[in-house]
């Protein structure tokens, strides 16, 4: 693993067409007022696809037909994305706006329409204008440029402040290999997949049943480990596409440069689930959990998302108050396993609690440090070898008049 991530870089211009044979554009069509609103993202090839979806029962149009691409054709060429709208909780309706979603990028490009998947994010329970929808298909001109991966960028947000964007090069077969993505998320976001859209790309060379094996692993670790506001959403999904146009031999977990492979992966998820975290609605600051020497890694991963869930922590980090107990009380109601006479907790560097009391410390030097951007806390358990990190972020007064007005 240490050759892995030797090998990893991160890339200057770091965007979705990063990656070799894929293009992506941006436009507005009339689905919000101003803001470019529908994207499209397509590769030059049929390429592997991977996808994980939302746990939430109730599952939005444009999921039910993206699942079905992934899971029963396991090939895909282009995603159409619109926001504004969730179409989500529309009926038999908005399954045939889905549907019809899909047809006309089909159309549009001269492929199968098994080849695309769609995506939506918006408001609930509102039909999609289609006439508008379908005439900003006919729009869209899709370009390998930077520009056109910007506005793909832009097209899919909702309530985010600021595009999400990051890719990765590693060395496979002695071929260069890129992973990028890009993702939007900003409230609603509680895993196991929230109210959040991320699409994946890669030219690597992966058979689809590898490439989900793979995102599934990440995921847990990275998607699945950030939390705004406690709330799953209807829609949300992160689709990873792998074309092959790196002409490396195939991937598969016994390859040699598997781990390198990986490595890119989780870098390119975790760097996006931290920019979603950091960029929750009316956050001020990104939170870090760290919890070690749980019993194994999920419940490390239960403890620090317990934690950085806690309204009463949230609380705490934006009013700059180093107040341990709101910690120690949310590892007590995760449900893992704990012995409370063992557990150590600081808060940037600064012990606050050893062998489960009290220390003492500098209350301003802790509210000099609550003041930072980042927040770390570290929760020691001295009960195993597990470990986890979760990532959120502070609970403000905007994030209330956000979603106070959020249909208005």
């Amino acid at each position: 693993m240490t050759v892995a991530v030797q090998q990893i870089k991160r890339i200057s211009k770091r965007n979705i067409v990063s990656p070799k044979g894929f293009q992506a554009v941006g436009v507005h069509c009339g689905l919000k007022h101003k803001k470019n609103d529908l994207a499209l993202l397509v590769s030059e090839i049929p390429a592997s696809v991977a996808g994980v979806f939302t746990t939430n029962q109730i599952q939005a149009a444009p999921l039910q037909v993206t699942k079905q691409v992934v899971y029963e054709t396991g090939k895909m060429q282009a995603v159409i994305i619109n926001s504004g709208n969730a179409n989500a909780c529309t009926g038999k309706q908005g399954l045939a706006d889905a549907y019809t979603m899909q047809q006309k990028t089909a159309e549009k490009l001269g492929i199968d329409p098994q080849l695309v998947g769609v995506a939506s994010t918006g408001v609930i329970g509102e039909k999609l204008k289609m006439e508008t929808l379908l005439a900003g298909i006919d729009m869209l001109q899709p370009t390998a440029s930077l520009e056109g991966s910007i506005q793909f960028s832009q097209a899919i947000l909702t309530t985010d402040t600021v595009t999400k964007n990051i890719a990765y090069q590693t060395e496979i077969d002695g071929k260069e290999v890129i992973v990028a993505g890009t993702a939007k998320g900003s409230g609603m976001i509680e895993p196991n997949m929230a109210t959040m859209l991320g699409f994946i790309t890669t030219d690597a060379n992966i058979e689809s049943k590898h490439l989900q094996q793979a995102l599934a692993s990440v995921t847990d670790r990275t998607f699945n480990s950030i939390t705004v506001d406690g709330d799953t959403s209807t829609n949300d999904m992160v689709l990873a596409l792998a074309n092959g146009l790196a002409e490396n031999e195939t991937l598969t977990p016994l390859h040699p440069d598997w781990p390198a492979f990986m490595q890119a992966l989780h870098a390119v998820a975790q760097d996006l689930a931290k920019m979603i975290a950091k960029d929750g609605e009316g956050a001020t600051k990104l939170i870090e959990v760290e919890v070690t020497g749980a019993i194994n890694d999920e419940e490390a991963r239960k403890i620090g998302k317990t934690v950085v869930g806690s309204p009463l922590v949230k609380t705490a980090v934006f009013g700059c108050d180093a107040n341990w107990g709101r910690v120690i009380a949310a590892v007590g109601y995760s449900g893992a396993a704990i012995d409370p006479e063992k557990i150590d907790i600081q808060i940037g560097s600064t012990y606050v609690v050893k062998a489960g009391e009290p220390v003492l410390f500098s209350e301003q030097q802790l509210t000099d440090y609550l003041k930072q951007p980042e927040v770390k806390i570290s929760v020691h358990l001295h009960a195993g070898s597990g470990s986890g990190t979760a990532w959120g972020c502070d609970l403000t007064y905007d994030y209330v008049q956000i979603n106070a007005t959020y249909r208005s």
